[in-house]
């Protein structure tokens, strides 16, 4: 990867899910790629984006459904609300490609930095939440497990 990125990957991003952190770091690599693409210019760039955005959408359904899933399965409270930004984000990405497509004026470095800017502020806040919440219902289970040990030592 060139040294122009405009997102990295750190520690600080995860959430505590070794999958979701997985995906994440793969959605960062995809933006950066995107990045990359448009300082080609060009064709070149176009030809890039296009490739580079019809992966960036596929990987980002199967992140969305692999959150999506771990959430339904801990009866997440906020799942809702957690799903309506991903189909907006979807949505979003979608209708650039759309006008992208239809030869409207397209700028792919502000198409880029709006990956970059939701991409980091879903991390460090909805999928932050996440995180947390579950590692709250991880200690409340080794907790009642250990209450569970002791009162069956009494």
């Amino acid at each position: 990867m060139e040294s122009r990125e405009i997102v990295k990957w750190s520690p600080s991003l995860s959430i505590g899910i070794k999958l979701v952190d997985e995906q994440h770091q793969g959605l960062i690599r995809l933006t950066n790629e995107l990045f990359l693409s448009c300082l080609k210019g060009g064709d070149v760039a176009n030809a890039r984006f296009l490739k580079t955005i019809r992966e960036t959408v596929q990987y980002v359904q199967l992140h969305f459904a692999t959150e999506e899933a771990i959430q339904k399965r801990i009866n997440y409270p906020e799942y809702a609300s957690h799903k309506k930004q991903h189909e907006s984000f979807v949505k979003e990405v979608l209708l650039t490609v759309a006008e992208f497509n239809s030869g409207k004026k397209f700028l792919p470095n502000k198409f880029a930095m709006y990956l970059r800017d939701w991409v980091l502020t879903h991390i460090a806040v909805s999928d932050k939440k996440l995180g947390e919440y579950i590692q709250n219902m991880r200690k409340k289970s080794a907790q009642a497990a250990a209450a569970a040990n002791a009162s069956a030592r009494t």
